[in-house]
């Protein structure tokens, strides 16, 4: 092959075999290898400065962008944990059951946002479906889940960023451009068939339980905070009942205190009045969403907002907030937050506390402190800059957690669901439905700006990027018609089937050592070229390449989220080998066969 080819043809060749190579040691980031490729192909000239750099305004980078800040929104207000809890009462207790459900609720979330987030956050779920129901191990269900979770993204375009690629590709070639869910047309069959295979084969994998890596058991949850009825909150006149009933999946009442006397909570029915106050137990992200729009505010802060015009809150706070660790020999121990007087002694407030056993049952006022209690701190940043160096504390950390805005989660699905109908319609091209739903999340305050910045995995981002020059430099220079014509002389004059399923395996093969994108980027070019030699569709060819590289199932490395289960479901290689290689086979026909009937 090598005889013939001209002299850029064999630069990129060399910049293509070093860039797998990269990609394939990991001997350097991945986005730190998409800006080489970039160089590369800008300093030899093999195409111009321009085109190299076109994949950062190119519209799979910023539909990308836009789907990771919707995504972050759906999650900070909400919506996610609704979508667990829901899967974990639907589950039930049987198996298929619970494979069923699991399978396409992942699938489905899956379609929409990143795969990796929705796997990551099934992970705990079904690890404490698992821990609650003795006759569910997590072995059966977390390959399963992660399955759903790289077969849902062949159901929309914006499922995966191969998708993207592969469109973007097929547009250069003067190929009509693939809808939101044309892909869809196979990838419901093929998610369909999944589920099916992995209900009638569970019996392969293993009746084991590993540990959860993402259940920590020094996490600071569970800290136990006050909250305090304030004037003019909707709350007054309304029976307790209905406060636990609408806030149970921001806290747990612990106590609740009127004046000087506690309450007795077991009578539901009483009204809430202006300065009630509740003892609660809630998380970080929970502590730091209390911002009185809804009549509830955190009482250590309550002193701040007197005479104020606004409540002062720990919402977008995060910076003055730190937890601290008691010393064993601490001057604090034995003694209560009351007594301390941290507000007038050191200028800040003790706004939660954090016991790794015990229950606390008082108000933080009156709790005694204990050695190894974490107090969640809040103040002017050099008030807490100076208690930083107090030999009271084993040690003082950063507070990081995030606001969630439950009364916003029905417009953030409104947002995502309006984004979807745009694009969908053709209303809007894609990319800029979603960028206009990304912006409508930042605007109605479902996400701030930071958290939207910080929601962008900027390492896609740039890897994209620096992928699409690579696959513009093999069509400018014509290494993809040389390797088409390569493929073209091994098949000779086997089926169409057959041709089809030779890119598909390839792709299979190579994505267990490179990303889907990079594996996208490199063989689509081919399949297109190859293609319109052997006289096929060259769409029927692409979406065959980017579902091979999808849809293969063959190793744990070869998706990111078999890495996130390998551990919690004590997983060994050959497991994902024995319910993967046939999953695949099966998935690899079904691609094929359909993508003939559909691009003629």
């Amino acid at each position: 092959m090598i005889l013939g080819m001209t002299h850029d043809q064999l630069i990129f060749i060399a910049i293509m075999i070093i860039s797998i190579v990269l990609f394939i040691t990991e001997y350097l980031r991945v986005d730190v290898i998409a800006m080489l490729i970039i160089l590369a192909l800008s300093i030899t000239g093999l195409i111009e400065v321009k085109e190299a750099f076109s994949g950062f305004s190119s519209e799979p980078a910023i539909i990308v962008a836009a789907v990771f800040v919707l995504s972050a929104g759906l999650s900070h207000t909400g919506v996610t944990d609704m979508i667990g809890e829901w899967i974990t009462k639907l589950s039930g207790k049987g198996e298929v059951r619970a494979i069923f459900v699991i399978m396409i609720s992942v699938a489905a979330m899956s379609a929409f946002t990143h795969h990796l987030m929705v796997t990551a956050m099934m992970l705990p779920i079904i690890m404490k479906i698992c821990k609650d129901e003795k006759d569910l191990h997590a072995s059966r269900l977390l390959i399963p889940m992660a399955t759903a979770a790289s077969l849902g993204t062949t159901m929309t375009l914006i499922g995966a960023p191969a998708f993207l690629l592969a469109n973007n590709i097929l547009k250069r070639a003067g190929e009509p451009s693939l809808g939101l869910f044309t892909v869809g047309k196979i990838g419901l069959p093929l998610v369909l068939c999944g589920i099916a295979f992995c209900i009638l084969m569970k019996w392969i994998l293993p009746k084991t339980s590993g540990e959860d890596d993402s259940d920590d058991k020094f996490k600071l949850t569970d800290i136990t905070t006050e909250l305090i009825v304030v004037e003019n909150s909707p709350w007054i006149g309304k029976t307790l009942e209905q406060m636990i009933t609408e806030k149970e999946k921001q806290f747990s009442l612990l106590s609740w205190v009127r004046g000087d006397k506690i309450q007795d909570c077991t009578k539901k029915d009483t009204t809430l009045e202006v300065g009630d106050n509740f003892i609660i137990r809630t998380t970080p992200d929970e502590l730091v969403s209390f911002d009185g729009e809804h009549g509830l505010v955190l009482k250590a802060l309550h002193k701040f907002s007197d005479g104020k015009e606004h409540l002062v809150t720990l919402a977008g706070e995060e910076k003055r907030i730190l937890k601290a660790v008691i010393a064993h020999n601490s001057i604090f121990v034995g003694r209560t937050v009351a007594q301390i007087d941290f507000y007038n002694r050191f200028g800040v407030a003790i706004v939660g506390i954090w016991r790794k056993s015990g229950w606390i049952s008082t108000g933080v006022a009156d709790v005694i402190i204990r050695a190894g209690d974490m107090l969640v701190i809040w103040g002017p940043k050099e008030k807490l800059n100076e208690l930083t160096n107090h030999r009271g504390f084993l040690m003082v950390l950063p507070f990081f957690a995030s606001s969630m805005k439950r009364g916003k989660s029905k417009l953030s699905t409104s947002i995502m669901l309006v984004s979807i109908v745009l694009a969908a319609t053709g209303t809007l091209p894609a990319y800029l439905a979603f960028m206009a739903g990304a912006m409508a999340m930042i605007l109605t305050k479902c996400v701030n700006i930071e958290q939207a910045y910080e929601s962008i995995e900027v390492k896609i981002y740039v890897m994209i990027a620096g992928v699409i020059p690579l696959g513009i430099a093999m069509e400018h220079t014509g290494v993809d018609k040389i390797l088409a014509a390569q493929i073209k002389n091994f098949t000779g004059d086997w089926s169409p089937v057959a041709m089809l399923l030779i890119f598909y395996w390839i792709s299979a093969l190579l994505t267990q050592i490179l990303s889907d994108a990079a594996t996208t980027v490199l063989l689509a070019p081919i399949a297109v070229a190859f293609a319109k030699s052997a006289h096929i569709s060259p769409t029927a060819a692409v979406v065959c390449v980017t579902m091979g590289a999808v849809a293969s199932f063959l190793t744990p490395i070869g998706h990111h989220g078999n890495l996130l289960i390998l551990s919690p479901g004590g997983y060994r290689f050959a497991d994902f080998l024995k319910i993967g290689l046939p999953l695949t086979v099966l998935l690899s026909l079904i691609t094929c066969f359909m993508s003939l009937m559909i691009w003629h």
